[in-house]
């Protein structure tokens, strides 16, 4: 520890503590622009200036680290002149006409700023030097006329995404905010994940769907989850007038630390049209709304007919986005007390149920957490693609390329880090048992195993050959993750989860498995994880709320007589179905959620709905009073019930 004085007040602080941070923790403000507590200081703005007992000039408190006996004064006459000084030239570069900004008014951090020390006109003109706005981007506007030059967003596109789509041309007052090579921004290899808006400190990056809706004094604000997939982030939600105007990453998030991807920050804002305002029931062939009371008795009618019978004739789908308290009570419904013979999610386990019969084989859960992926120095990323479907996963995966990550890839169809990767294999036709067995006898030859194995390392040969590929792309891939100290094998789904924990065994590595939707793994712990086979069934209820059916799925359940569907929009489920619930979305309800890790995490409501909307699971309430049926039981017994592939948390 280092103990120093800032402002006449003693302190004690880490060693290797900025200035800044040791300022902060003391209650000390000190004004800054470039700086951003999950970014790696940069030292550009120099707003943040302090003096320091014995040093020639001011120093930047934001990169400038402790030392023991340290004094520091932030606010003498020479500090604020400094600190008036560089806000002055920051606001003659540029066209900051204040007004006309749409985070003018308490969200503009240069503003505040500029108000904190007492400034209200510009005592030098700006250069009155136009700079393009770039506004091609479906979400994000660029406008570097406010550009202040802090560099907040290249360092969270690089070290936060491990993109680096965003850099500068030119140089000093020149210096423009440029896409790659100076592309359209969208044109360029921009992922839409946000970052930069979040970080900007002016309204220089702009998210054009909620640009001058209000600022965040008058907008209400929400501490929920994402329920995108199955990572769960931690999200702030800003609202006005119960509509939605934003969606933020909420920084002190244990699971993604502020970082989010398109489908959490942005998609939600482009909200579909075609919404289900209210119940239907099909008549003389067509579907006409009707009151809730109608529609809960044509459905409880039309299963009714089926209760009680020796094989019943009816199958239940959920969508892995609803809370587990609505998937236990569906299962209580359908499985318990109408008996219906298949009872499953519309991912019928394709993401689960591999890795929890491998679970329930050993009688222990094998897989690691996301953290695993932070400390990693091998990365194996195994028949997924985490860029496509888990994407901050796929982030955090990138971000630590810059710093030595080695990363391998092995998948037979295209992968998003193919590209990144350092080897990336390409299968022919062959099993993937096949592929690890030649990577084992690789990792043998090399002298490379942690374990014992019953392959030869003079098998290499006739494996490789066998999958297409050469003995020097196995020697050279087990070479990468078995030499490292802290590898990780990052998988999705796969049959050959006996070959990957065999391997991953031998290696040393621990296993992280990327789920499906948001609660997929709670609905594998709930036996919801079965596969869809056509038996005949006579009825069909399908809770999808705002999630989607494969075009497969609903030509599956095309010919079932009776068909029971409650969704957010309209679709070719709905099409087809007798009776249709309007449903909330995922912002609409709340409930709990098991993320990949096996975190237990509270979603919160942060929309109204309109009030002939229910969420799913009132609708099963509701459903089964009408069928006299009493739902209870505990979720959270049923929940820790089964064997997980990775530890629940309790």
């Amino acid at each position: 520890m280092v103990t120093l004085t800032i402002d006449g007040k003693k302190i004690e602080v880490p060693e290797g503590t900025t200035v800044l941070r040791a300022a902060q923790s003391a209650g000390v403000d000190i004004p800054t622009l470039c700086d951003h507590p999950h970014l790696t200081p940069y030292g550009g703005c120099r707003l943040c200036l302090v003096e320091v007992e014995g040093a020639r000039t001011l120093q930047p408190s934001c990169t400038m680290p402790v030392s023991n006996n340290m004094v520091v004064k932030t606010n003498t006459k020479k500090v604020l002149d400094a600190r008036k000084f560089v806000l002055t030239l920051i606001f003659s570069e540029r066209n900051h006409f204040c007004p006309y900004c749409q985070v003018s008014g308490g969200d503009c951090e240069l503003q505040n700023a500029a108000y904190h020390e007492g400034m209200t006109h510009w005592p030098l003109q700006p250069n009155w030097q136009p700079y393009p706005v770039d506004a091609s981007h479906p979400y994000i506007i660029l406008e570097n006329n406010r550009c202040i030059l802090c560099r907040r967003c290249v360092r969270a596109c690089g070290e936060l995404i491990g993109n680096f789509t965003l850099g500068f041309e030119e140089r000093g007052a020149k210096s423009i905010l440029v896409a790659d090579t100076g592309i359209p921004l969208g044109e360029s290899t921009c992922v839409s994940c946000g970052a930069c808006v979040q970080v900007c400190p002016t309204g220089a990056l702009i998210d054009r769907w909620s640009a001058y809706r209000g600022h965040d004094v008058a907008l209400d604000s929400t501490q929920t989850i994402c329920v995108g997939c199955s990572v769960g982030c931690g999200i702030k939600v800003f609202t006005r007038d119960n509509n939605l105007v934003r969606i933020d990453g909420d920084w002190d998030a244990s699971i993604n630390g502020g970082v989010l991807c398109e489908i959490g920050h942005f998609e939600p804002m482009t909200e579909k049209c075609d919404r289900i305002h209210t119940p239907m029931v099909r008549k003389n062939g067509s579907l006409k709304a009707a009151t809730w009371e109608e529609a809960l008795t044509a459905a409880s009618e039309g299963l009714q007919s089926l209760k009680g019978k020796p094989r019943s004739s009816i199958a239940a789908l959920i969508s892995t986005r609803q809370p587990v308290e609505t998937i236990h009570n569906f299962k209580q419904l359908f499985e318990n007390h109408l008996g219906a013979a298949l009872v499953t999610s519309t991912e019928e386990g394709y993401y689960t149920s591999f890795s929890s019969l491998a679970a329930e084989s050993t009688g222990k859960p094998f897989e690691g957490k996301l953290s695993d992926i932070h400390n990693s120095d091998s990365v194996m990323v195994f028949e997924a693609d985490p860029l496509k479907d888990h994407q901050v996963a796929g982030f955090f995966i990138k971000r630590k390329l810059p710093s030595g990550l080695k990363l391998l890839v092995i998948d037979k169809s295209e992968n998003a880090l193919d590209k990144a990767a350092n080897k990336a294999l390409k299968p022919g036709k062959c099993t993937y048992e096949d592929v690890f067995k030649a990577l084992t006898a690789a990792v043998v030859k090399l002298g490379l195993a942690k374990g014992k194995t019953a392959i030869k390392a003079d098998e290499l040969h006739s494996l490789a050959e066998k999958t297409g590929l050469t003995t020097d792309d196995y020697l050279d891939t087990a070479y990468v993750i078995a030499a490292a100290e802290r590898p990780v094998i990052v998988y999705e789904s796969t049959e050959n989860i006996a070959s990957l924990k065999e391997f991953a065994a031998l290696v040393g590595a621990k296993l992280v498995g990327l789920k499906g939707g948001a609660n997929s793994l709670a609905a594998a712990q709930l036996n919801l994880d079965k596969s869809y086979k056509s038996d005949g069934f006579k009825a069909a209820f399908i809770a999808l709320g705002d999630d989607e059916l494969s075009q497969k799925m609903v030509k599956e359940l095309e010919s079932i007589p009776f068909k029971i569907v409650q969704a957010s929009y309209a679709s070719s489920a709905t099409a087809m179905a007798d009776v249709v619930f309007p449903s909330t979305t995922w912002l609409e309800q709340g409930g709990h959620y098991v993320n990949l890790e096996g975190t237990v995490q509270e979603a919160f409501q942060s929309i109204k709905p309109a009030e002939e909307i229910k969420t799913i699971g009132d609708t099963l309430i509701a459903l089964s009073t009408k069928l006299g049926i009493n739902l209870d039981g505990d979720w959270t017994k049923e929940l820790y019930r089964r064997i997980s592939p990775v530890e629940i948390a309790r």
